[in-house]
């Protein structure tokens, strides 16, 4: 496995200078914005198309500091009931695809997306339960009109391009636990897989350690973000886990840098959850902390992670 940066956390820096820093911290990968809600900043996928003296600019930066990347990620909801905004995010996907054939980066990293509840809708809608049964129709109506028919075309773009589709299972869209993602997969094939995110399965009360399990069995993790939450027991008693109170004050879970919501034992047991799945990518860490600034939570991320990363070959089994 490999130490992975999700290299949006330094936007407001070059991409020549968040390399030498990610660089400094003996960073081994990095996971590179290319639109959607993460933005553009340090690779924008429509102008390097078009200009390869850039594009192979970027890739000579990338490898002059012994770098890979990991991923190309363009978090966005092609599926948004307004036309215009689906359109957007909808470019953004495509085109990171392109460039990630062309930068040879085997993943892109994306959300489901989520619909509105009829075709003339304006915002989008989650379902999350089964009754009243206004709910099941709606639910219904999104996966069969929206969500299977889009992604089996996306499927096969990718494909075609030999890239692969990481979904990263979130509360507010289609896929957001390891049932809809397999769900989807089953519809789509192969070229769907899951960006594994341990702090979305928390909140949800999922154990990621079982998740990634039940997705290890499909050889579904295609990708893995390193990020962690903590949840205060009263406050979910309060609000529940479903929040909708902003980030910025004392809620049922916030989320943390690795480490600061749970110990080093739970995370060393997803690590090994990982290994025993086959996944031996990256390990991306998206700093998210609401307590801490990005250099600290970094830092202290990354000290965390070495701790517990497994990053040799098993090799022979000599006591056996």
């Amino acid at each position: 496995m490999k130490l992975g940066v999700f290299a949006v956390l330094f936007s407001n820096k070059s991409f020549e200078e968040t390399l030498n820093y990610l660089e400094s911290q003996d960073v081994e990968s990095i996971e590179i914005g290319t639109g959607g809600y993460v933005g553009n900043a340090h690779c924008n996928p429509a102008e390097l198309l078009q200009d390869q003296t850039k594009l192979k600019a970027l890739k000579k930066a990338v490898d002059a500091r012994n770098l890979t990347i990991s991923a190309l990620s363009c978090h966005g909801n092609a599926l948004h009931p307004q036309k215009e905004i689906a359109a957007r995010f909808h470019q953004d996907f495509k085109n990171s695809v392109e460039l990630a054939e062309k930068l040879e980066v085997p993943v892109v990293v994306t959300f489901s997306g989520l619909p509105g509840d009829h075709e003339e809708a304006r915002h989008p809608n989650w379902p999350v339960a089964p009754w009243p049964n206004d709910f099941q129709e709606v639910y219904k109506w999104q996966w069969e009109k929206k969500v299977i028919p889009y992604w089996k075309e996306m499927g096969r773009f990718a494909a075609d391009r030999h890239v692969r589709i990481a979904l990263e299972p979130h509360g507010g869209f289609s896929v957001h636990t390891p049932a809809t993602l397999l769900k989807l997969r089953q519809e789509v094939g192969e070229v769907i897989g899951a960006n594994f995110d341990p702090s979305h399965m928390w909140w949800q009360g999922i154990d990621p350690v079982q998740a990634i399990r039940i997705l290890g069995t499909e050889n579904a993790i295609y990708h893995f973000h390193a990020k962690d939450t903590s949840i205060d027991q009263v406050n979910v008693h309060r609000f529940g886990l479903t929040d909708m109170q902003p980030y910025s004050v004392n809620r049922a879970w916030q989320f943390r840098t690795v480490g600061y919501g749970h110990d080093m034992k739970v995370w060393s047991d997803i690590v090994s959850a990982l290994r025993l799945a086959g996944y031996d990518g990256a390990v991306s860490i998206e700093h998210e902390d609401g307590l801490m600034s990005k250099e600290e939570g970094l830092k202290k991320a990354i000290a965390n992670l070495r701790q517990v990363l497994i990053k040799e070959p098993l090799g022979d089994m000599w006591w056996v």
